[in-house]
């Protein structure tokens, strides 16, 4: 619970210390005289979004500092724990802002960012004001409030995983398909063009050596002649004739010449080693350019069947083995697409089965839901003197969608007889606000440790029906905690401790100040409430009476 506020130099409070208490803690005052500061305040340090323009003008920064105290196991303590925030039952929120708007907090003396506390105000703090209708009376809402009145989190979440399931599926099949008609589109070429490459047979590095062949071929007749004419020169009749005399002649001294032919005769021999491999290399070339007529003609058809087919499709000669093989894994998808499709299509079913079956538990859970709620409204309306209204929770079907196939409405029906319908358009202004105070203690009622501030929510009602609500409201706080902000004397009446808020002019200079009030200062202000600006007698009677009587 929210143990002590300190404000200092935000808007027209230049210091301002307030010990809160547990049960009902009201403040009143005239209206201007800056309740709804304190609530701006509580919201600064808590990072909710509101205004900007906080910080008191001259000072240099404005500062709120909020302790609360958090029962064991109290949710916030997850939340400093996850935050890596010291975790203790003495909660120290200081956030300052300073007038260009730069905005710092601490948590427990650490630094934390605004996200951190809006998670810790989640669970620490539930405001119910003059704006939250438009989020109660919002229709889009309602199904997400009756999901989290009926715990059903759990479910939402298997719905969800199961619709996004369903639209991968869907997503997988339509893919395929488009695929599979874009193949198809092209099946005719991809046929043709797959035989035509499977006839061809086209090899890696074939067209250059089919254009070395054939530039060979085409030069063979010039070459024959000088090739001859190297052999023969090469032959007995030339360089080995000459070089096997020279060899004979030098061997036939060459024990004579003590030694000194040696090394001659060495590299006699080796050259005609060398001679006797180029004569075989010669000889093989010779071989070569021994050809048959047609082969010039069919090596030249095959390269120019190679060079034509490669333009035709764009690629590089040497490439036409890599794209045949592209095309025929197209050819076997489009031939095997029909089976794949079955396949898609199966996991789709199987996909809207699954999240038609999730959807369907969540239905038949909000249904349920929607009984227990209603029950409890009812328990709450009757004390609230409506008990002749009737709140109804009603179920439509809706499109499909990640959070199932329903549209949740919160209808009510004034009076026996009449037709239900929205509460904006049904209900007056005091009725909606007890529909509505009704409404959040049935949607907050399991929500632990939360302190929680309802600001002017017995407007429009007066006499026995504002007695009703602050008697709801006395109720609500017994063991928690709640802080009303109120013009109701009969709701201030009912408060275990009573502050009073009040403007002062000193000057140029105003200033908020709240007051803890004693009982004779209370008589006063509950007289106030009831007579206005002139307190008579009377009307502190009147309020002796009416406090007495809220005990």
């Amino acid at each position: 619970m929210l143990r002590h506020l300190d404000i200092r130099d935000m808007l027209i409070i230049d210091r301002l210390e307030l010990a809160f208490q547990p049960g009902l803690n009201v403040l009143t005052g005239e209206t201007g005289a800056g309740k709804s500061i304190l609530l701006d305040a509580l919201g600064f340090v808590l990072g909710w979004r509101g205004r900007a323009d906080l910080v008191r003008s001259g000072a240099e920064q404005g500062e709120v500092v909020a302790e609360f105290q958090l029962a064991p196991g109290h949710p916030a303590l997850g939340v400093l724990e996850e935050a890596g925030l010291p975790a203790e039952e003495t909660l120290i929120l200081r956030r300052v802002n300073t007038p260009e708007g730069r905005k710092t907090a601490w948590v427990n003396d650490r630094r934390a960012s605004g996200e951190v506390l809006r998670a810790l105000s989640d669970v620490l703090v539930e405001l119910h004001g003059q704006q939250d209708d438009r989020g109660l009376l919002d229709p889009r809402q309602h199904r997400a409030m009756l999901d989290g009145h009926g715990a059903l989190g759990d479910l939402v979440a298997a719905t969800r995983g199961a619709w996004a399931e369903q639209r991968r599926a869907d997503k997988a099949l339509q893919a395929a398909e488009a695929r599979l008609a874009e193949m198809r589109a092209e099946e005719e070429f991809l046929r043709h063009a797959v035989a035509e490459l499977d006839a061809l047979d086209p090899q890696p590095g074939e067209e250059e050596t089919l254009d070395a062949r054939r530039r060979l071929m085409q030069a063979a007749e010039r070459m024959r002649a000088d090739v001859a004419r190297a052999l023969a020169a090469l032959g007995l009749e030339g360089a080995e004739g000459a070089m096997g005399d020279a060899r004979r002649w030098l061997e036939g001294v060459s024990d004579r010449a003590e030694g000194g032919l040696d090394a001659a005769l060495s590299a006699l021999e080796r050259a005609l080693v060398e001679l006797t491999e180029a004569q075989a290399g010669v000889e093989r070339f010779a071989e070569a350019l021994e050809f048959n007529p047609a082969e010039l003609e069919e090596t030249e058809d095959r390269l120019f069947t190679l060079r034509a087919l490669a333009r035709k499709h764009g690629v590089a000669p040497d490439d036409l083995a890599g794209l045949a093989d592209g095309l025929r894994e197209k050819l076997a998808a489009l031939d095997g697409g029909a089976g794949e499709i079955a396949g898609l299509a199966a996991a789709a079913d199987r996909a809207a089965r699954a999240y038609a079956e999730a959807a369907a538990r969540l239905t038949a859970a909000r249904a349920e839901a929607a009984v227990r709620l209603d029950a409890a409204m009812a328990a709450e309306l009757g004390p609230l003197r409506m008990e002749r209204a009737v709140f109804t929770t009603e179920i439509a079907p809706a499109p499909p969608g990640p959070d199932g196939v329903d549209a949740v409405t919160f209808t009510v029906a004034t009076n026996p007889g009449a037709p239900a319908g929205p509460l904006n358009r049904i209900a007056s202004g005091g009725e909606l606000s007890r529909f509505l105070l009704a409404l959040k203690v049935c949607l907050t009622a399991d929500d632990s440790g939360l302190t929680m501030i309802f600001d002017e929510i017995d407007r429009g009602v007066g006499g026995a029906t504002a007695d009703a609500v602050g008697r709801r409201l006395k109720a609500l706080a017994d063991g928690g905690q709640v802080l009303v902000v109120t013009h109701s004397p009969q709701v201030a009446a009912l408060g275990a401790h009573h502050w009073r808020v009040a403007k002062e002019v000193a000057g140029e200079v105003t200033r908020s100040r709240v007051v803890p009030l004693d009982p004779t200062a209370r008589v006063d202000e509950v007289a106030r409430m009831l007579a206005g600006d002139t307190v008579t007698e009377a009307a502190r009677e009147a309020a002796r009476a009416l406090l007495g009587t809220a005990r």
